[in-house]
């Protein structure tokens, strides 16, 4: 697996059209920050991470509206290994009339487009979640 983050968004869109409860996805301390993310923003029920005699596996619990509609509506990868993006604080721009959410990695930690833009810090755009 060349690149975990967009399996990792992968296995949660294509949970969500499936409409299972929970996703198991293998654990690494950027996934969890970026479930704690979609956590914090409500577009996840929760998250949990479940250790093994491996890398752990971290299990995402899906949410849904009450007429069975994903609280995700699409994920998006932004920067790839391929072609890494980045963008200055004062090149942050709310995403999808604010009601979207840009993940940024910054030197701080992994944040939405919203909070980076408050702290003035630029960072690598991870994804982008609607």
């Amino acid at each position: 697996m060349s690149d975990p983050i967009s399996d990792m968004l992968t296995r949660i869109r294509n949970a969500g059209k499936a409409k299972f409860n929970s996703v198991d996805i293998p654990g690494s301390n950027l996934k969890t920050e970026l479930a704690k993310l979609l956590k914090d923003e409500g577009f996840i029920k929760n998250y949990k991470s479940i250790k093994d005699d491996k890398q752990g596996i971290l299990r995402i619990y899906l949410k849904y509206s009450a007429d069975n509609k994903s609280a995700i509506y699409q994920l998006e990868r932004v920067s790839k290994p391929s072609r890494r993006v980045y963008m200055k604080s004062k090149d942050i721009k709310p995403f999808y009339n604010g009601t979207g959410v840009a993940v940024i990695s910054t030197s701080k930690g992994i944040m939405t487009d919203k909070h980076a833009r408050n702290q003035n810090i630029g960072g690598e755009v991870l994804c982008r979640v609607w």
